[in-house]
């Protein structure tokens, strides 16, 4: 009983990991933007941790970032960070989503106002969310 409970339990979460897997690799930034994505990771930091002690933001946007940075803390990752390259894939690309998301709910001018890097840097944070660089320029 107990023994059947514990398999089910175990084959539930490797199916789960698996179909979380192929969601990322379906979403994954294309072509050069994921070598972006990890470039500009420590703006990227700031950036949330900016984002989500803005009292003026939604509370959904406030707490999605907030995992997020939860995630990246997490030694625990789907893809294990000691794989060459594609050890960091899964954290550039979960934080894609999420800007991406962020982005649609709280608007590009609230990222704007927060982002600490360059110019050229915000550019690459506009591609790699989706957004033309017209929309980026604003």
């Amino acid at each position: 009983m107990w023994w059947d409970l514990l398999i089910g339990i175990g084959v539930g979460l490797v199916a789960a990991w698996l179909v979380l897997l192929i969601a990322l690799l379906l979403i994954r930034p294309k072509g050069a933007l994921l070598g972006e994505a990890v470039r500009l990771l420590p703006d990227l930091l700031r950036l949330l941790k900016r984002l989500a002690g803005d009292k003026t933001l939604p509370r959904g946007v406030r707490v999605r970032l907030a995992l997020l940075m939860v995630y990246l803390a997490s030694p625990i990752d789907l893809i294990p960070d000691f794989l060459p390259v594609i050890g960091y894939a899964d954290d550039a690309i979960i934080v894609a989503f999420v800007l991406r998301s962020v982005v649609r709910r709280a608007g590009i001018e609230a990222v704007r106002a927060h982002w600490p890097g360059t110019d050229d840097g915000f550019a690459a944070l506009s591609r790699l969310t989706g957004l033309t660089r017209a929309d980026a320029a604003g």
